[in-house]
């Protein structure tokens, strides 16, 4: 049977990651984008004519990247990181009804929906609430990918934590500041950073695509770290030191209250259906995963 995979933001970091796996295990990629091209369709396209009749999965990695600092917090750009996440995961789900083909639907999600508490660690059994924007764009965004679950596709949540690997993402901002030595934890360090290795997560979105599951998972690896202990194992990995941290006020300012919640707070998080589904970590440590990049 032909495996066919649609990927929403596939031009993207995580999803030009998912692309490249898949086309290795043997899956033929179509890409929604902006723009028309070959193994292309365009988000009017998809409106318009549906999901391509040879279509078996469908993965959404479709959001405006939050953290990007040459983009003040206005009320537009909040605007246009909400739409981005919620609106193409109502689409696609959408679609998928329509589209009896499918028998796979992963919609990637963050995880800012968990309470940070010093005592509490989270599986995907766990209540989760909306406290600040983060969380409520979590909530937003879940729902409107799960409008096709009640349908014979199966429909799942990939709650991610910070997604670690080259060419992208937190690796690709902090690896020239800890190459030249002066890299470090953000304010204390003491905050829980959720993570999972950029391999670990298309695996798992494959295993998931492959045994069709549904439900929720949380996409996070079964090291529970802090920002600090992240840093320190980078930065020896490099070889180098982790000797300064970069005040609190520096990341606000930069990025605003809202967005700075982001990095500067985290939840304790357990990938409890992932384990008790098959799923084997390749990279179940920092050190295994900081190793893996500087290695590459």
């Amino acid at each position: 049977m032909s495996r066919h995979a649609l990927i929403g933001g596939g031009t993207g970091f995580i999803g030009r990651n998912l692309a490249q796996h898949l086309l290795k295990k043997g899956y033929e990629i179509t890409v929604i984008s902006r723009m028309p091209g070959a193994k292309r369709i365009t988000w009017h396209d998809l409106e318009k004519q549906g999901i391509p009749s040879h279509v078996t999965s469908v993965v959404n990695c479709t959001g405006q990247n939050v953290l990007d600092p040459s983009r003040r917090w206005t009320p537009g750009f909040q605007q246009n990181v909400w739409n981005s996440r919620v609106n193409s995961a109502k689409t696609l789900s959408q679609a998928v009804q329509a589209a009896p083909q499918v028998s796979s639907f992963v919609n990637l999600c963050g995880v800012s929906h968990y309470c940070p508490s010093e005592t509490k660690t989270y599986t995907e059994d766990d209540h989760v609430e909306g406290f600040d924007y983060m969380s409520r764009l979590c909530i937003a965004w879940e729902k409107a990918a799960q409008s096709a679950e009640d349908l014979q596709c199966k429909c799942t949540v990939l709650r991610t934590g910070v997604v670690v690997g080259h060419g992208g993402g937190m690796i690709k901002s902090i690896w020239l500041p800890f190459k030249l030595g002066v890299g470090g934890p953000l304010g204390s360090g003491k905050q829980i950073m959720p993570w999972i290795h950029m391999k670990d997560l298309c695996q798992l979105i494959q295993h998931i695509i492959e045994n069709r599951e549904s439900g929720v998972f949380n996409a996070v690896a079964p090291e529970i770290a802090t920002n600090k202990e992240f840093s320190q194992s980078f930065a020896k990995a490099l070889k180098r030191p982790c000797l300064f941290n970069v005040p609190e006020f520096i990341v606000y300012a930069l990025f605003g209250k809202e967005r700075a919640a982001l990095l500067m707070s985290g939840a304790k998080i357990q990938p409890k259906r992932a384990l008790s589904s098959g799923y084997k970590f390749q990279y179940p440590t920092v050190k295994a995963a900081v190793n893996e990049l500087i290695q590459k």
